[in-house]
């Protein structure tokens, strides 16, 4: 059986994510926008807050990928509290368990100690017993050849990390927000 064959099946696959200012809803987008290149895949957006009211379509999705932005070096508290509410069922009755995930953040900065933050999703996900997807890419930026368009620049490879709207990461790294994403329908389906 070839992938086509097995993305004959609609796989489902949910973006969840929390914006504090605007940056992070338009990586949500990118990325649902990746992941909706792969055929047969059916992209939801919702937004942390409104997750309590849509826990169905989370309990049915195929993959969750997940992104908030990273406030002092952790992710932001609305996300923080969208993952404790995970604990009264979702984690307790296994709901997302062999699901893939993926998560991606952003920052003020090139830096910010984004990494602290998807670390924290990758953990989130293998609490609730899912199987974390990497980008899937070396790094970029090295000493023998580099510039400000190159994927996966700042070297984040449990996830994507952006640097703010107007930041050099947001003009580069959107070349890299589609890539990895993409990938998450099909270790969903394979």
């Amino acid at each position: 059986m070839n992938n086509e064959d097995h993305m004959s099946v609609p796989i489902k696959v949910v973006v969840v994510y929390h914006s504090g200012y605007g940056h992070t809803v338009k990586i949500a987008e990118a990325v649902a926008k990746g992941a909706a290149t792969v055929e047969g895949a059916i992209v939801s957006l919702i937004e942390a807050e409104e997750a309590p009211t849509r826990w169905d379509i989370l309990d049915e999705a195929d993959a969750i990928i997940m992104g908030a932005p990273t406030y002092m070096g952790s992710l932001s508290a609305p996300f923080k509290a969208f993952m404790d509410a995970t604990s009264h069922q979702q984690y307790v009755q296994k709901r997302w368990a062999n699901k893939v995930a993926a998560g991606f953040t952003n920052g003020a900065s090139r830096g910010g100690d984004k990494q602290n933050s998807l670390v924290q999703l990758m953990t989130f996900a293998a609490q609730h017993q899912m199987h974390w997807v990497n980008l899937g890419l070396n790094y970029g930026n090295n000493r023998s050849f580099t510039n400000e368009d190159i994927l996966n620049r700042d070297k984040l490879y449990v996830g994507y990390g952006g640097a703010g709207e107007h930041g050099p990461e947001w003009r580069s790294g959107s070349s890299s927000l589609g890539h990895p994403h993409g990938r998450v329908p099909w270790q969903a389906c394979c």
